[in-house]
């Protein structure tokens, strides 16, 4: 392999494993959501947002796939020639959000989908339930950055 692919190769990993650990998470809440909605359709709103929360860390990963696609020349420009280590380079880079992202939103995802029981029971605590959420969030996030700083500090 060349640099260009295993560059590729992390910016797919970066998109691949954070999109999984987004859909298993988007996933576990809406499988929660869907049997409190069937018992109370007003609760369809709180439920969407619970759900919605797991899915972030695929948008961490597509903007990570996106940054290296953008470094490297596939998007808007002319490929650069990538030497092996430069490759290795970007593919480290783009480790933090793949990992992190696959994991953090599947227990974002187990959260969230305990917060729906708590809605259920006492819908005014929703934000509690989110608090909640929003704290697994945190590790994805500080992934996002770690990610990006190691791609922005690669000299190409």
């Amino acid at each position: 392999m060349d640099g260009i692919q295993i560059a590729l190769l992390g910016a797919a990993l970066a998109v691949g494993l954070a999109g999984i650990g987004s859909a298993i998470g988007v996933g576990i809440v809406g499988q929660s959501a869907a049997g409190l909605v069937t018992e109370d359709p007003d609760k369809f709103g709180q439920t969407l947002l619970l759900q919605a929360l797991p899915g972030t860390q695929g948008i961490y990963g597509l903007l990570t796939g996106f940054i290296i696609m953008q470094r490297v020349g596939i998007i808007g420009g002319e490929l650069l020639p990538l030497s092996v280590a430069n490759g290795y380079a970007f593919l480290m880079a783009s480790v933090p959000i793949a990992i992190v992202g696959l994991l953090s939103a599947v227990y974002q995802g187990r959260v969230s989908a305990a917060a729906v029981g708590l809605v259920a029971k006492r819908p005014e605590e929703l934000g509690k339930g989110i608090v909640y959420a929003v704290m697994v969030e945190t590790y994805a996030v500080l992934a996002l950055l770690a990610s990006i700083m190691l791609l922005f500090g690669i000299p190409v």
